[in-house]
């Protein structure tokens, strides 16, 4: 029995997984703040590049 739970309490599998799943996450969240930074940009843009246009046709 006691070699079993100092078998648990080395082995190191379970913090490694935990580590992962931050790392993942925080990529995640890194990837929709970026997609979401740049759509808000390129929404922007082709909103100016539209009422460009519009005014240049003379609509």
């Amino acid at each position: 029995m006691k070699r079993i739970i100092l078998k648990f309490l080395v082995c190191d599998d379970g913090p490694t997984a935990v580590e992962y799943a931050v790392m993942l996450a925080m990529i995640v969240g890194a990837c929709i703040l970026s997609i979401n930074l740049m759509g808000s940009s390129t929404a922007a843009s082709l909103s100016d590049s539209a009422s460009q246009i519009s005014s240049a046709m003379g609509s």
